[in-house]
């Protein structure tokens, strides 16, 4: 998303949740790859959930909300595009965003100058949540020819990708504070050059957060099995709301840390001979945790 310079307002604000999940996808038969990813890039236009890019080795990412819509997806690549996809192991997706305000500037020495031809000064700030990454404008409207604005702002949605901690870096405003080139020798390259230094400096000095997503759980269980299930709970993180009785069962609900919750659920039959009744919904992200991104059962 981008806020224009003065005189131009803000365009395309995304309030859908962000997806908690990421997998990779690959054609079963390699003469279908090409397919593939035109068909994933067609349904991803049709669905504004369903988000998909371009991933190493051939293979596409695709973002998703939960288990279930990966299910659909390769139902629907199957009837209607008459591709057979394999769907590699779902792994959270965790973010980034700024604790604080962070600034840095790199500008065109006056005399002797060497190295890039391109002053660039850029603010991080926290940005309101599920704004995504929004780039705006604090300099003069034509202050830079429109090819050194666009290489500044692609660069800088490039970089955010890969924040601090290594996580895309989200829901944070980057104003663009300062700017200047020279006549003929000053090109977009440059800029490209200069953008990421000085926006990483920025990061750093604003400082990042990790945040993982959580579902929100409701576990009906048999009295007996309280303690076990609770126990098991509170040891992958679980933070509950509300615990209550009745004569046969209890209802137990809080919140858990997605990274876990297809690891509880293939315990809770188990802990409860096969009597207990799970059920989750994404509800939002919290910050990790020693501030650290979580690598167990399979996350990023």
């Amino acid at each position: 998303m981008t806020v224009g310079p003065p005189g131009d307002g803000p365009t395309g604000v995304s309030l859908f949740p962000s997806p908690t999940l990421e997998t990779l996808v690959r054609a079963r038969h390699p003469a279908h790859a090409a397919a593939l990813r035109s068909a994933l890039l067609t349904l991803a236009d049709q669905d504004p959930l369903l988000q998909v890019r371009a991933a190493p080795g051939g293979a596409t990412s695709v973002l998703l909300h939960g288990e279930v819509q990966k299910e659909i997806l390769a139902a629907t690549l199957h009837q209607e595009h008459g591709i057979e996809a394999e769907f590699a192991p779902s792994r959270v997706v965790c973010v980034e965003r700024p604790c604080g305000v962070g600034e840095a500037c790199e500008e065109i020495a006056r005399r002797g100058h060497t190295g890039p031809w391109a002053t660039v000064g850029l603010r991080v700030e926290p940005g309101a949540r599920h704004s995504g990454p929004v780039f705006a404008y604090e300099t003069e409207l034509g202050a830079l020819p429109h090819g050194f604005h666009q290489a500044i702002e692609e660069t800088v949605h490039a970089t955010l990708r890969h924040g601090p901690r290594g996580l895309a870096v989200t829901d944070c405003r980057v104003v663009l504070t300062r700017s200047g080139f020279v006549g003929p020798l000053s090109t977009a390259g440059d800029f490209r050059t200069v953008t990421p230094r000085v926006l990483r400096r920025a990061l750093e000095r604003a400082g990042t957060r990790v945040y993982e997503p959580y579902h929100a759980f409701e576990a009906d269980i048999p009295l007996a099995a309280l303690a076990p299930v609770t126990a098991r709970l509170a040891a992958l993180g679980a933070e509950f709301a509300e615990t209550t009785g009745g004569r046969h069962s209890w209802l137990v609900s809080g919140v858990l840390p997605a990274r876990h919750v297809q690891e509880f659920q293939g315990l809770l039959p188990g802990l409860t001979h096969g009597e207990g009744v799970w059920t989750s919904a994404p509800s939002g992200d919290r910050p990790v945790r020693g501030n650290a991104a979580p690598r167990e059962g399979g996350s990023r």
